[in-house]
């Protein structure tokens, strides 16, 4: 995966302090209804028209960096979609504000910590597989798309080793007939000829 620098936005506290649409426990969303959440949602777009495809779905977009997440608030906060929310923590933490609340986790284009002395650190090793136990509200799915070979069969092995049945693989997703909303990473990457893979992975409680 090909890391890309991003400058910290000099108006960051201002977007930050002025958003409208944090995910605040005590109000939840106008609709009660199912809850979908990306962790590490980037520059937002991918969550953005996902939210925008399902209006019967609410969503939240999770970024640990500030710097980052004040780029997809700027992006949102045009749209004022009632089913769409974020939220800036550590993924290690989100048992504290969404415990049983979440029905589907998107884990898109993570990074891959390399190092095998990192692997703890990867959004699908059983550390967080643990985590994650945590926030569903009955079955567990998740959703993974990468760019990078390694990671991804580390996370095939994690996910299956953990008890979960893997529904869907492809290594070439863009071939699927499968519904496919591209992140910012994946237009880049899909440009440049690398192959995206995919696994929906689904564990019942």
């Amino acid at each position: 995966m090909i890391i890309m620098r991003m400058r910290n936005p000099k108006d960051k506290e201002e977007v930050i302090n002025s958003c409208t649409f944090f995910y605040h426990p005590e109000e939840g969303f106008e609709k009660e209804q199912p809850i979908h959440i990306e962790i590490g949602m980037g520059k937002g777009g991918f969550i953005l028209q996902m939210a925008q495809a399902h209006p019967e779905i609410n969503f939240i977009g999770v970024e640990k960096y500030a710097s980052v997440a004040s780029i997809a608030i700027k992006k949102i906060r045009e749209y004022e979609l009632s089913n769409l929310k974020v939220l800036i923590m550590d993924a290690a933490n989100l048992p504290e504000v969404l415990a049983k609340k979440v029905d589907c986790i998107y884990l898109n284009f993570s990074d891959p910590w390399p190092k095998d002395r990192h692997a703890k650190r990867r959004l699908t090793s059983p550390i967080y597989l643990k985590y994650y136990d945590e926030l569903f509200k009955k079955d567990a799915l998740i959703v993974q798309k990468t760019d990078n070979d390694d990671l991804f069969s580390y996370s095939l092995e994690t996910l299956k080793d953990y008890g979960y049945f893997l529904e869907m693989i492809s290594y070439d997703l863009h071939k699927e007939k499968i519904e496919n909303i591209m992140t910012e990473y994946e237009e880049k990457f899909s440009k440049q000829g690398i192959k995206i893979k995919y696994v929906k992975a689904i564990k019942k409680d």
